[in-house]
């Protein structure tokens, strides 16, 4: 099969107005970046968004095999368009750092992908750049305030904000910065994390309008002052110069599927990191247009499936109508720890064993109130025994079970999973979202229930940095926010060699940070990393450009 980036090229792409036409945007909502991508403005955001249906595609967790989730959320959109449903998809914005890092891109495979891909997964529409250049203004002003403030009363003695980069550098995480004579700055001990890190990419995808976005950057927590008082953008009074460096990125962007289907494709946090889904602007204008709206959250539906149902839809006042569930038999393989080189091999012991981190997923999301569809993405090499014991496993489990060929073939793949789709939304009421916790509980309780209920651990512990932090949390309110728990992706617990589904673990909490602009409290387990390194190997090895083409990109 051809790659990714020979796939898309084939593609006769169609000009963005025409896209736009079919989902109604009027051709004055349209902002050109070119033929193949815009930024969407006036959209009303009205009561059409409650009459559509919202599914969300979440995963397994995630190893080496990959389960294809931004395949199969592209594929299903695609699908439910070929059945005659007008379906468009939102998704998260590709960052750098993976890009030329160890995961490649992220605008989907085969012959399920968005397009321009190329676009997609660089400098697109340059929402990142401008969401990094906001924060490192940020930085840049708090800096300047401490410089001209170094000798008075009214320095800061803690500076809590931190630089970012959109790339993998591991030898940015610590550093002093302000070196070399007064001159230069007040020497401070800070760093840098990567952009889909920063709370002020969280912001971006939480706000749900300018205003919104102004006032949530004013509540962010720059630091404290030399009597204990909490120091906020506000207080700095520099918000309005931040507003101005988002506002045109605010905007969704609006591209392609391969196949000519609308997609609003905006913002980016990780979700082992950060709350990992696109933005409420692009979720909601896929609703505002669409029939059926298809979103993605990042990694498994232990990080980004959670942090979409407890914090996105919390903020966002929506609910999925049904939750779609990705793997592949590979995947499962893994999880039931058959060697890696053995994982095309038929193996239903292996695929026995493994199961059990599907269904741990499944009753995750069930206990969130959630309808699943287990979408099976299959290869070759996937045996009728192996297909159908996943299938008859899945009834005995209380979810439903379609295959997904999207990859392959594209929508007409993923009709069958589309059909299954269309049939539980219009054949079972809607459900409310059960929440893992009360809003009213306090950061431990959250923690602690998370860690429980989904992730199905015993008990919680607390480093000395997380329990001074705690402190000074709870006194500004803390309590009253979700909680975001920054853990590893490969692993219900928060060390990433424990695969499958351990029970009755702990979790370590060494760090809590107050995102009090995003709205939520990130609790950082384990020993995840906020600015990810490079592997030893990094695909920016063999990206290239040849003949004036972009070669290697996937």
């Amino acid at each position: 099969m051809k790659s990714d980036i020979e796939i898309a090229r084939e593609v006769k792409l169609e000009p963005i107005q025409d896209i736009a036409n079919k989902i109604n945007i009027s051709a004055d909502q349209v902002e050109h970046y070119g033929k193949y991508k815009a930024k969407i403005s006036g959209i009303p955001y009205d009561e059409k968004i409650n009459n559509c249906n919202l599914i969300l595609v979440t995963a397994t967790t995630p190893n080496k095999s990959g389960s294809g989730k931004t395949t199969t959320s592209v594929a299903l959109a695609q699908g439910l368009n070929k059945i005659g449903k007008r379906a468009i998809v939102a998704l998260r914005e590709p960052s750098l750092g993976p890009v030329f890092g160890m995961k490649g891109g992220a605008a989907g495979g085969g012959y399920s992908q968005v397009l321009p891909m190329e676009d997609i997964n660089l400098h697109f529409t340059g929402d990142f750049h401008a969401i990094t250049s906001a924060n490192n203004t940020l930085a840049a002003l708090i800096d300047n305030y401490q410089y001209f403030n170094r000798t008075g009363t009214k320095g800061l003695k803690q500076i809590l904000w931190r630089r970012v980069l959109d790339v993998n550098d591991r030898s940015l995480r610590f550093m002093v910065s302000g070196l070399n004579g007064s001159s230069n700055g007040v020497p401070t001990e800070t760093g840098f994390d990567i952009t889909p890190a920063s709370e002020i990419m969280a912001i971006f995808c939480l706000s749900t309008s300018l205003d919104d976005l102004r006032a949530r950057i004013e509540k962010i927590l720059i630091g404290y002052t030399y009597d204990n008082a909490p120091f906020f953008v506000k207080d700095l009074g520099v918000a309005g110069a931040i507003v101005t460096l988002l506002k045109d990125a605010f905007q969704p962007n609006l591209v392609q599927t391969i196949e000519g289907g609308a997609a609003f494709i905006h913002g980016g946090p990780f979700a082992n990191i950060a709350h990992g889904c696109n933005s409420i602007m692009a979720t909601k204008a896929a609703m505002q247009y669409g029939e059926y709206a298809v979103t993605e959250a990042g990694f498994g539906s232990d990080l980004g499936g959670e942090k979409f149902l407890n914090i996105k839809c919390r903020a966002a006042g929506i609910a999925p109508k049904a939750s779609v569930l990705v793997t592949t038999t590979q995947s499962i393989k893994l999880h039931g720890k058959v060697d890696e080189k053995l994982i095309k091999q038929p193996n239903m012991e292996g695929l026995k064993a493994g199961i059990k981190n599907v269904e741990r997923h499944i009753e995750s999301l069930q206990n969130f109130g959630q309808t699943v569809i287990l979408a099976l993405n299959k290869f070759g090499f996937d045996t009728e025994e192996e297909i159908s014991f996943i299938e008859n496993w899945c009834k005995e489990k209380g979810a439903h079970f379609a295959i997904n060929e999207g990859f392959a073939k594209g929508g007409d793949g993923a009709a069958a999973l589309a059909r299954k789709v269309v049939e539980i939304v219009e054949t079972n009421p809607s459900k409310p979202i059960i929440h893992t916790y009360e809003i009213n509980d306090t950061i431990e309780d959250k923690i602690h229930k998370i860690v429980t209920k989904v992730y199905k651990g015993s008990s919680v512990t607390y480093g000395k940095n997380a329990k001074t932090a705690m402190k000074k949390i709870k006194e500004l309110g803390g309590d009253l926010l979700p909680v975001c728990i920054a853990k590893t992706q490969f692993s219900f617990t928060d060390n990433a060699a424990l695969v499958g589904a351990a029970e009755g673990f702990n979790i370590h909490i060494e760090n809590l940070v107050l995102n009090h602009g995003a709205g939520f409290v990130v609790a950082v387990a384990g020993e995840i990393m906020r600015m990810p390194g490079l592997p030893k190997e990094p695909a920016a090895n063999i990206i290239d450009v040849v003949n004036g083409e972009i070669v290697n990109l996937s």
